[in-house]
């Protein structure tokens, strides 16, 4: 029989797995897998979890959480010799990642996905010696969802962003990066810096380009310039609300691998979680190198070369 490992953070979003899991388990049950739980019990838990298994034997890792959660099942993944695929059960505020992968939002759908769907390999994140899976960014409001309260995103969801947000909008830090990629290099004041693989970002689709694809082994980039006047930051939120590039305002750009270095130490975030404090940053796209469970008829859409996929085997060919 296969096997499967179960990792689940039992407070994400409004715990809203905790009177379905019998169910997702049936689910798991009912497709060949003998399946081992755990609920994560403190931060960094499913990190080590995953890094630690060595004993047992798992033909598949299911994670369900948040932004948090996958990240960490990620990185424990990542420093693992034998990566297996990793099946994803969204529960969290914003789910970006899923969103833009098609996982079903509907819990059942997802775990259905998570063990008939297929393996897609998928580009991850390098931050120095870090990881992560979607977005790593620094500046303008990335604090917030690690300084947000669980209990206020639970009974708020999106709300409790905003109003975390928005204490900070007279206060705005500025810092001056110098920016290196692709034999290019750019130094200007910025406010805010993302480097994403992701169609959406906190709920904002578009930001970041319609050409978004989770094979190609580039990044999309956008950096906000630091408004000089009120006028140039009602134009930086007024193109953030109607989620479009003001290019008089923006650098944005696709690169598989960027620099940040700064005479200050800049906090970032990596999937919603703080990524530390740097004053030099090395972000590299690790191209194919993570196993994401998607459904099969989206699988096309989200890769680079969707001529080469064969429906029946699962598989990439070149002519």
């Amino acid at each position: 029989m296969k096997r499967l490992l179960f990792i689940y953070n039992p407070h994400a979003g409004k715990e809203l797995l905790k009177p379905k899991l019998s169910d997702i388990i049936d689910i798991f049950v009912k497709a060949g897998y003998e399946v081992v739980t755990y609920p994560t019990q403190a931060y960094r838990d499913a990190y080590k979890k995953i890094r630690e298994y060595n004993s047992e034997h798992y033909d598949l890792v299911v994670c369900s959480g948040g932004d948090g959660t996958i990240d960490e099942v990620v990185a424990g993944m990542m420093k693992r010799e034998n990566r297996e695929p990793i099946g994803y059960i969204p529960t969290g505020t914003t789910n970006d990642f899923a969103n833009s992968l098609h996982i079903p939002k509907n819990l059942l759908g997802a775990a259905d996905n998570a063990v008939n769907g297929v393996p897609f390999p998928c580009d991850v994140g390098r931050f120095n010696d870090s990881t992560f899976v979607y977005i790593a960014a620094f500046g303008l409001f990335t604090d917030v969802s690690y300084q947000t309260k669980q209990e206020l995103k639970n009974v708020l969801g999106h709300l409790a962003y905003v109003l975390e947000g928005t204490k900070r909008l007279f206060n705005i830090p500025s810092y001056r990066i110098r920016v290196t990629h692709d034999g290019e290099t750019l130094e200007d004041e910025f406010v805010y810096g993302m480097v994403t693989n992701s169609r959406s970002v906190g709920g904002f689709r578009n930001m970041i380009g319609k050409q978004v694809v989770f094979d190609d082994g580039l990044f999309e980039v956008t950096l906000i310039k630091t408004p000089k006047n009120p006028i140039a930051l009602q134009e930086i939120v007024a193109a953030l609300l109607i989620e479009q590039v003001d290019t008089k305002h923006m650098y944005t750009f696709k690169t598989g691998k960027i620099e940040f270095e700064s005479l200050e130490e800049i906090p970032w975030t990596l999937d919603g979680e703080y990524g530390g404090s740097h004053d030099k940053v090395v972000v590299e796209n690790l191209n194919k190198q993570l196993q994401i469970m998607v459904p099969e008829e989206h699988v096309r859409e989200l890769m680079a070369d969707p001529e080469g996929y064969q429906p029946e085997s699962g598989k990439e060919t070149k002519e």
